[in-house]
């Protein structure tokens, strides 16, 4: 078997609540292959999405390791994380987090321009013509619906051709037509750039189309299910 993208050993997190600490994830134990497409899936509460923040370094492990890339995230610090994410990882949002004060285009733009593309404002525009929205370049995110956002928001991500792409419900807060939408174009991005897939969801039909689905309950791997070979 090839090295895994992603690797988890024994990862836990425990954060202090106002009664003390509480433990999130335990005990955590998982590869990722490249071009997989991994679900996360379970409960309100079950750790899911603290899952996908360790994943990408946006928790810290307060207890065994996370290696992405072949990189120890829980020895880097706070810029080298952010370097790291900048130049691996897509990641998107149930909320979308666009900056509201720039538009679709600038929204898309600016990891390229910090990534130092000297092409950036080129590649967001394709980006956005992608996910369809070629219309929208120059429109601030309050300009748009729901399921605009959430495109501009996969087109940010998408755009620094990733190796591993993060989405925390991406369909939440979308309705039925939208959240089918947002799901084609993520399994289009993935076959695109060929970026490996995890995804945190509450709908079975977007587990469904997932390689391998992991249930988590109580912070602790409950089950996990193949769907089909990663290629």
């Amino acid at each position: 078997m090839a090295d895994p993208i992603l690797s988890l050993r024994d990862a836990c997190l425990t954060l202090m609540g106002n009664a003390g600490p509480v433990e999130i994830l335990r005990g955590i134990s998982l590869d990722v292959t490249r071009g997989e497409t991994l679900g996360l899936v379970g409960p309100s509460g079950s750790g899911k999405s603290s899952l996908l923040m360790l994943m990408g370094g946006l928790e810290r492990a307060t207890g065994g390791s996370v290696t992405a890339l072949g990189q120890d995230l829980t020895r880097l610090g706070e810029d080298a994380l952010a370097r790291f994410r900048l130049g691996n990882m897509g990641v998107v949002f149930q909320s979308f987090h666009l900056i509201p004060t720039m538009t679709a285009l600038e929204n898309v733009a600016t990891p390229l321009e910090l990534a130092g593309h000297a092409d950036a404002f080129d590649r967001a525009a394709d980006e956005l013509r992608r996910v369809g929205l070629a219309h929208r370049v120059d429109h601030y995110p309050t300009q748009m619906s729901g399921g605009e956002q959430q495109r501009v928001a996969l087109a940010r991500a998408a755009a620094p051709r990733p190796a591993i792409l993060l989405a925390d419900e991406p369909t939440g807060n979308l309705d039925g037509a939208n959240g089918q939408a947002i799901m084609d174009l993520l399994f289009g991005l993935r076959d695109r750039h060929g970026a490996t897939l995890i995804l945190v969801t509450h709908a079975p039909e977007l587990a469904a189309r997932c390689d391998r689905v992991i249930r988590l309950a109580d912070g602790r791997v409950e089950g996990e299910e193949l769907r089909r070979a990663a290629e």
